[in-house]
């Protein structure tokens, strides 16, 4: 489990949505990169065989991030305090 926010000062967020910021969701899934990359060194993503986002997430808002995950797949979890923002699978694959 990892924690992670983005802050309201993130390039994406001017534009995603002016007034009203909403962190869009391939930032979201750029944090589980990274974090995948941080916790599994040796894998890196192949490809996102399901995402789905439930929740909008705000700049600033502390969200955890769960894996479960073997050689080949990875299903993950993002919550923010007790919602469910994003859940997905992705396909992994040795890093060169």
């Amino acid at each position: 489990m990892s924690s992670f926010t983005i802050s309201s000062d993130h390039p994406a967020l001017p534009g995603h949505f002016p007034g009203q910021p909403v962190v869009p969701g391939v930032v979201l899934l750029d944090a589980v990169r990274e974090a995948l990359a941080s916790e599994m060194p040796g894998l890196r993503i192949a490809g996102i065989l399901q995402v789905k986002f439930m929740q909008p997430v705000l700049p600033d808002q502390v969200c955890t991030l769960n894996f479960d995950h073997g050689q080949s797949r990875c299903r993950f979890r993002i919550e923010s305090g007790d919602r469910l923002v994003a859940q997905g699978e992705l396909a992994l694959e040795a890093a060169e």
